[in-house]
């Protein structure tokens, strides 16, 4: 996926067949796949994100906008994610689960 136009920074992001199913859902509003572990990874990393509203367009006082270098993610996992910080503001330099409590939770993994 190139850069998402519609929000502040540069986004490009790459997946497997499993993670764009996921993201298809998470794009449409829609129940991610059951039982389908996607890798998505961002190695330009990324400037933009909510870390708490999965559909968030743009910074605000209580989204909890964050910025992450380069990472992979791995979606659809759910179970697989215990052990990791769900901190709203979490520390980006190390693995975390982000939209914990949503749907759409995932596991952020920085890579170096």
């Amino acid at each position: 996926m190139a850069n998402n136009p519609g929000t502040p920074g540069r986004d490009p992001m790459c997946g497997d067949e499993n993670a764009m199913a996921w993201i298809h859902a998470w794009l449409t509003k829609q129940t991610p796949p059951a039982n389908k572990v996607g890798f998505v990874y961002m190695l330009g990393g990324g400037s933009d994100a909510s870390n708490t509203d999965p559909h968030a367009q743009k910074p605000t006082a209580s989204n909890n906008w964050i910025s992450t270098g380069p990472h992979v993610m791995v979606v659809g996992a759910k179970g697989m994610m215990e052990g990791y910080p769900r901190d709203q503001k979490p520390n980006t330099a190390k693995p975390y689960v982000m939209w914990a409590g949503t749907p759409y939770e995932h596991l952020m993994l920085p890579v170096k």
